[in-house]
């Protein structure tokens, strides 16, 4: 009489942690399985890092824009109608990022290219307009040592636009890893990064409007 099999219970791939506390993942069982591992959080943490070094450089200048407009010779110059304008198309730009950002966690990577691609477009799209600002002003005469709040105004959003091309090549970056990944996990955890940082810079912006010509 032949012995009963020993039946053995099927091989249960092992939990890797995401992250301290998040949720669990099964471990990779081929090449493609890699690509859905949410990244570290170490560009996270590196961009909210960077976040914090342009705040405190902005709230310098702020410090130092305050102490200045007490003084009898500040006078708020025009606010060309085009910034309105660039204003507008800066937060079309953040909510396409933003929307980027979710399709990638739904694991949309179509969706994820066009939010990026149109949140790109919209980022160059704003500093051309900001650069028509810059001219409208020189035009009618206003330059960087034209008066204080002038100074202030060219300083700040000239800052503030090269802060913008950082962002753009971040988004520029992310948009060529969407491109290239087999699947759109690798990527929609580069976007996480890129839209905080976006997102900053918009909020960043409106802020600059405010101390320079409401506040």
């Amino acid at each position: 009489m032949n012995p009963a099999p020993v039946l053995t219970p099927p091989r249960r791939t092992p939990d890797l942690p995401i992250g301290p506390g998040g949720p669990r993942i099964a471990a990779a069982d081929g090449p493609g399985e890699a690509e859905r591992r949410p990244p570290s959080g170490a560009a996270l943490i590196a961009v909210w890092l960077l976040v914090g070094t342009v705040t405190i450089l902005f709230a310098a200048i702020t410090s130092a824009l305050l102490s200045r407009r007490v003084e009898a010779d500040w006078r708020i110059g025009p606010l060309p109608a085009v910034l309105w304008a660039g204003t507008a198309v800066l937060a079309v730009s953040s909510l396409a990022v933003e929307w980027a950002r979710r399709r990638g966690r739904r694991g949309d990577a179509a969706g994820l290219r066009r939010g990026l691609a149109l949140g790109t477009a919209a980022g160059i799209g704003f500093l051309l307009l900001q650069w028509t600002a810059w001219r409208q002003l020189a035009a009618m005469g206003v330059y960087l040592s034209s008066n204080p709040h002038s100074g202030f105004f060219f300083l700040l959003t000239g800052l503030h636009g090269l802060h913008i091309l950082g962002g753009l090549g971040g988004l520029g970056y992310t948009l060529a890893r969407a491109r290239r990944a087999p699947v759109p996990g690798t990527a929609a955890g580069a976007a996480e990064p890129a839209a905080v940082f976006w997102h900053f810079l918009t909020v960043l912006w409106l802020y600059l409007l405010a101390i320079l010509f409401a506040l």
